[in-house]
């Protein structure tokens, strides 16, 4: 089962700019399911002159029981945002809470 548990899911419907994986071990239990993959996934949408360009940047986790992609953040970001949002999540110890956050709402759909 993959999920896609945004308001319009049409923003994800092609290939990410950008991939970084932040967990692909696939040996982390989190209420009875096996974490295989953590990645964020970056979306250029549009780009602006001013503003430059505006970002979707989405939370991937993939389980043995099913995927789900969620909105992580989004907004006029600036050229590296996928890089500072992964380098927030690692120096702040928000891997655990974007995957408890994903493994609540999976579950909730099976």
């Amino acid at each position: 089962m993959n999920i896609i548990d945004l308001h319009n899911p049409k923003r994800v419907d092609r290939k990410p700019d950008q991939i970084e994986v932040l967990f692909s071990t696939g040996d982390f239990k989190e209420q009875g399911f096996l974490v295989n993959l953590v990645e964020l996934r970056l979306y250029v949408e549009k780009t602006e002159e001013k503003l430059g360009p505006f970002s979707l940047i989405t939370s991937f986790v993939q389980t043995d029981k099913g995927s789900i992609e969620m909105l992580y953040d989004e907004g006029y970001r600036g050229k590296n945002s996928l890089n500072r949002a992964v380098e927030f999540l690692i120096s702040n110890l928000g891997l655990s809470a974007l995957i408890l956050r994903s493994i609540i709402a999976l579950k909730s759909r099976i």
